[in-house]
């Protein structure tokens, strides 16, 4: 028995949501403003990440690293500076289609009409409040939908990853870096 409250999904939705969401991401596409990087002998031409990625990494990484980042203001600063450039470190050495996701998803972050569709956050980033950031993550976090999951985990690993990574923040978990060997 059905519930008639319940909408079935039906062939036409999918088509018509898959269609506009390509329009989007299309229309998003070229309207991005830098070129997206290229390898030439395995060094970088450009970062990986763009001025739009960093604004959105910006606003996150403060969020995901709720006390672990430093109290003082401007150390807190450098060290979210920091994570954003290890974040691009580790974005540059990711294969090609993976990048490619990764900068789709961080451009249609940071277009106004799908941040606030896909993220509810009504700001632009550098204006964001925290609480929206951490309700946009942890709706994508427990989304029952799979790739909303799988970008809240994409940035999960990315951010803690470049922080912890960082020789400045291993006094704050006790790791004394890695053995020397004679």
């Amino acid at each position: 028995m059905r519930d008639s409250n319940i909408r079935m999904f039906t062939r036409r939705d999918f088509l018509k949501v898959g269609a506009t969401g390509a329009f989007v991401l299309a229309s998003v596409r070229l309207g991005r403003s830098q070129p997206v990087p290229s390898h030439r002998d395995g060094v970088m031409d450009a970062p990986a990440l763009d001025a739009g990625a960093r604004e959105v990494l910006a606003a996150i990484v403060p969020v995901m690293l709720a006390g672990a980042l430093p109290a003082d203001r401007s150390a807190r600063s450098e060290r979210t500076a920091a994570t954003i450039d290890g974040v691009d470190h580790a974005v540059a050495g990711l294969p090609a289609h993976a990048q490619r996701d990764l900068r789709d998803l961080f451009t249609l972050l940071g277009f106004a009409p799908t941040r606030w569709l896909l993220a509810r956050v009504r700001r632009p980033w550098r204006e964001a409040p925290e609480r929206e950031v951490a309700a946009f993550l942890e709706s994508w976090r427990a989304s029952g939908w799979a790739l909303k999951q799988q970008a809240y985990q994409a940035f999960h690993e990315l951010v803690f990853a470049a922080y912890y990574a960082d020789s400045e923040s291993w006094p704050d978990i006790g790791y004394p870096g890695p053995p020397v060997l004679d």
